[in-house]
């Protein structure tokens, strides 16, 4: 789909008519089967600066449902460039072959190196990244979950003129690049949500660097638990709303913002008469992953 035509659709709830408050769904997971959403926006502008200083090889890093390790294999395919993800956890090493976006990324022709978790905290360091360069040789380098300059700048294109009638812009956080996208593409009188997949604060001073606005705030009571953490009332609340409205959500991103929107609508956090944008940010490549979580746990699974 052309990004520049992305459809909002509207979520008819009883809980939204009763608060007489209108919710649509800018629903970017359409744009591509496996470089969605806010990978789409991220990578646009990498790739084509990786391609202008010649590089012929992407390197970046994830986890093991991570949507940007996903997407930039892919992406980097399409490019004509080869691409590494450093993956965080040693253990699986030895059974990513069972891991499905693991085995898409390896599908793609990404080459899979697996660090400790130890040694992938110092990812960002000098050192690190040095001894990446004597293994793999010259690479272009996308941070973990894509956020840099160029990143932002292609988020800021999610917000199109029709968007600004919209009092409220929800997206879900995780390295913080897209809520600082949409902030920079928003006006004075909105107000930008953003809701962190990970618990505490510590994302704002990462998002102050790309932005000077102050029209925003991270909402951060809906985590249920951390980064991937899942329980049987977010997996039933994900279920629901795909059989009430025909939406999927995945359940590390956009399930959370969802029930978090919904929550506040029933608190009455939004006045009556007020036009909320929800952000579907894609990453439905993640739920096959999580199921084999959720099975191993004896836990209800998501529909696909």
């Amino acid at each position: 789909m052309n990004p520049s035509s992305i459809p909002n659709q509207e979520v008819v709830l009883p809980e939204l008519m009763e608060k007489q408050i209108r919710l649509f769904i800018k629903r970017e997971d359409a744009i591509h089967p496996f470089v969605s959403g806010n990978k789409y926006r991220k990578l646009k502008y990498n790739l084509q600066e990786a391609i202008k200083k010649e590089f012929d090889t992407l390197l970046t890093f994830g986890g093991a449902f991570s949507n940007h390790i996903a997407a930039t294999a892919f992406a980097g395919k399409e490019a004509g460039l080869k691409t590494i993800g450093v993956i965080r956890g040693e253990e699986l090493k030895n059974s990513w072959k069972e891991n499905p976006t693991l085995k898409l990324a390896d599908e793609h022709g990404m080459r899979l190196h697996f660090v400790s978790r130890e040694s992938y905290r110092e990812k960002g360091s000098p050192d690190f990244v040095s001894g990446l360069k004597e293994t793999f040789g010259s690479f272009y380098l996308i941070p973990e979950g894509g956020t840099n300059t160029l990143a932002v700048k292609g988020c800021e294109e999610i917000l199109a003129e029709s968007d600004k009638h919209f009092d409220f812009i929800c997206c879900c956080v995780g390295t913080g690049g897209t809520l600082a996208g949409l902030i920079n593409a928003s006006h004075s009188y909105q107000t930008v949500l953003g809701f962190p997949a990970l618990k505490g604060d510590f994302l704002k001073e990462d998002i102050y660097t790309f932005v000077q606005k102050d029209n925003w705030k991270l909402i951060t009571d809906y985590h249920f638990g951390g980064y991937a953490k899942i329980n049987k009332d977010l997996v039933d609340f994900i279920n629901q709303f795909k059989l009430k409205t025909g939406i999927p959500l995945d359940p590390i991103y956009t399930g959370k913002m969802m029930f978090g929107i919904l929550d506040l609508v029933k608190k009455d956090f939004f006045k009556s008469g007020s036009q909320i944008l929800a952000i579907h940010s894609g990453g439905l490549q993640g739920i096959l992953g999580m199921n084999l979580v959720l099975k191993q746990k004896n836990l209800p699974e998501l529909d696909i």
